[in-house]
């Protein structure tokens, strides 16, 4: 019988998660659907799930980047290339020795059998291997979601995910874009199209207004300045950060920005150190949500109707695991129930890491959950009952997205130090009922 662990995936909930079960001595084999490691930072990655352009520079610091017992190198900027964030994740693999990864393996099918009480996964060869464990680092920025308006557009169509630069996979030069959405991919591009070498026209459509956000505050990294703090009640953390962006960005309708019909720390934060210069320097036009698509033109719910190329949907993603049989997860409109975003109650041998949108970074939360799972599979821990799961997941949901905008997006937000407080008291739960 097996007693391995499947962890699929290599990028950084993968790796991360390999480092602790070799530090704990569990047995584990790794299966990667692309020929090397890296994930989403591995640019262009021939997996096909990398959704990374090739101007990108992560919004986290590097304060937030940085493993256990792995130094960020004290040379690398306050905001990191994408190129340097792959470099940083290779030299942890080799650094950690991680092995027992098999490349160019993807998994056709996922099949718990609860008499064996073993998990059979299926191969591109049509080969089986069991497991006991399967954890699922693959990530959930690769299945696109592209909104459906009414009409039809006769120019040229791409999600965020497929943008690369402006000459791949278009040639975006002197043409009239759209694009969809204002989060962080959407400002990224719309900046770099924008430039006025290029000679486009750049509109950006967005159905609310966005705190725009600047990477840095009085000559400091924002996630260094402004931290999320557990113990100061949320409506507190509003007004401080509310009043410190007012007086360094000011008031968004200056910027021709439509207001906010949120409050700050009430939707994913839209991070750039770009944008609102762009469009204070008019060369991007802000417009609302699109009513109608008329060939080559666009009507807007304002009335106005624009003519267009182009349109690039940076309108985020699905929440997908297409090798799973349908029905074994309550997964619907992008929200799976899970304790402590890692454990599926009643399926002790699967679990999920990285499956969440932590503020102020990923990075230290994939941690936090590789070094949980580690200690669960070697028996330091063990799991409540799952009606009390169950329980603890509309606790944690209410706490950690009850204030959020109500969208696909905002189905896995979590404050990563309120996340890593309230999983101390549960480890140490965990610890008395063994």
């Amino acid at each position: 019988m097996s007693n391995k662990t499947c962890i699929l995936g290599a990028g950084l909930s993968g790796l991360v998660t390999m480092k602790h079960f070799k530090q704990k001595g569990l047995p584990f084999e790794c299966f990667e659907k692309g020929p090397q490691i890296g994930g989403n930072w591995n640019f262009q990655n021939k997996n096909g799930l990398s959704s990374i352009y090739r101007s990108l520079h992560i919004n986290t610091s590097k304060k937030y980047l940085e493993l256990e017992g792995y130094p960020i190198p004290q040379d690398m900027p306050d905001f990191p290339h994408h190129s340097e964030v792959f470099n940083y994740l290779k030299g942890y693999a080799d650094h950690f020795q991680l092995e027992n990864i098999r490349f160019n393996q993807e998994i056709k099918r996922a099949n718990w059998d609860e008499k064996k009480k073993l998990w059979f996964l299926t191969l591109p060869n049509h080969k089986e291997k069991c497991f006991k464990n399967l954890i699922i680092c693959s990530g959930h920025h690769w299945d696109s979601h592209t909104p459906v308006f009414p009409g039809h557009f006769g120019g040229e169509t791409l999600h965020s995910h497929s943008y690369i630069d402006p000459q791949t996979p278009l040639s975006l030069k002197n043409k009239r874009i759209l694009i969809v959405g204002l989060g962080n991919s959407a400002v990224d591009i719309a900046s770099e199209l924008s430039q006025r070498s290029l000679q486009n026209k750049v509109f950006v459509s967005t159905r609310r207004g966005a705190h725009i956000i600047p990477k840095y505050i009085f000559g400091r990294p924002l996630d260094q300045l402004l931290p999320t703090l557990p113990l100061i009640p949320l409506s507190l953390q509003r007004k401080i950060s509310g009043l410190v962006l007012r007086i360094a960005v000011g008031n968004l309708k200056n910027y021709g920005l439509p207001r906010p019909d949120h409050r700050l720390l009430e939707a994913h934060p839209t991070v750039s150190g770009e944008f609102l210069l762009r469009k204070g320097s008019g060369d991007i036009s802000v417009v609302p949500q699109i009513k109608e698509l008329q060939e080559s033109r666009v009507l807007f719910t304002n009335g106005q109707s624009h003519p267009f190329d182009v349109i690039i949907y940076s309108t985020g993603y699905k929440t997908s695991f297409p090798f799973f049989e349908e029905g074994l997860l309550p997964l619907k409109n992008n929200h799976l129930p899970l304790f402590k975003r890692v454990f599926l109650p009643g399926k002790p041998n699967l679990m999920f890491i990285g499956l969440a949108h932590p503020i102020p970074g990923l990075f230290p939360f994939i941690e936090e959950q590789a070094k949980w799972v580690s200690s669960y599979l070697s028996g330091q821990y063990k799991l409540p009952s799952p009606s009390r799961m169950e329980q603890e997941i509309k606790k944690d949901e209410l706490r950690n997205n009850g204030h959020f905008v109500s969208s696909l997006r905002h189905t896995m937000q979590i404050d990563f130090h309120v996340y890593k407080r309230n999983l101390k008291k549960e480890i140490k739960k965990g610890c008395k009922r063994i």
